[in-house]
């Protein structure tokens, strides 16, 4: 049966998509029927509309604002506006009108917030270190894994987090094991030890196993920091 899957899905379907036949899940859970894709297409598109209409409400919080806002008010909405952001790069189809959108914003909220620190030094080199923050996780969340592993009702389970990292492609696998710190990787390690014990010799096991090799070397590196330090 061929399964209508969307161009560009969201994080319901993207999840079920990970799993339809991947030989790192065992049935059933690696078996999809078009009634369970109909569903999670139903969702992704009620969490789309959900977020346009709380989308508009807060971005007319932000241009509603005043020139001698007060500062927690501020930061209270950029907060906001940065999680609207994360929310996007969950979502089914094109949202980069909507992210670009959201990043204008911040960054009018940003000059004003520049132009309240005056001459602080302190206060600028914080600013710029937020700033390069930012950026750096905006461009991590253009990776959809990375993007579904920060949601905080994640739908990916403990169980499946290793085999989900270990069939990604490869730029999503190397930017979502960031996300994870010593412990999780030494945790993930463990578990890699017993599900490789009994791994068939397929092409996609394969790929899975070169991808824990690097997780294995992160892991490594990151010992052998800590114990430098």
């Amino acid at each position: 049966m061929n399964l209508l899957f969307s161009e560009l899905p969201g994080r319901f379907e993207r999840h079920l998509m990970r799993k339809h036949d991947n030989p790192l899940f065992q049935a059933p859970q690696n078996q999809l029927t078009q009634e369970q894709l109909t569903e999670a297409q139903r969702l992704d598109h009620e969490e789309l509309v959900a977020y346009i209409e709380s989308l508009r409400k807060l971005v007319g919080e932000a241009v509603a604002l005043g020139p001698h806002e007060q500062s927690d008010v501020i930061l209270e909405l950029k907060e906001r506006l940065d999680k609207a952001y994360e929310t996007a790069c969950r979502l089914a189809d094109d949202q980069t009108p909507n992210k670009q959108a959201i990043v204008k914003l911040v960054e009018v909220i940003m000059r004003a917030v520049w132009k309240g620190a005056g001459n602080d030094t302190l206060a600028h080199q914080e600013l710029q270190q937020e700033e390069a923050a930012r950026q750096t996780h905006y461009a991590l969340l253009e990776h959809p894994l990375v993007a579904d592993l920060l949601d905080p009702e994640s739908l990916i389970l403990q169980n499946e987090l290793l085999p989900v990292l270990l069939s990604a492609e490869q730029d999503e696998f190397e930017s979502a094991i960031t996300l994870f710190d010593p412990a999780q990787l030494s945790e993930l390690c463990r578990q890699g030890e017993a599900f490789f014990g009994a791994a068939a010799e397929s092409e996609a096991w394969q790929k899975a196993k070169r991808r824990f090799d690097i997780l294995q070397g992160v892991l490594d590196s990151l010992s052998s920091e800590g114990q430098n330090a």
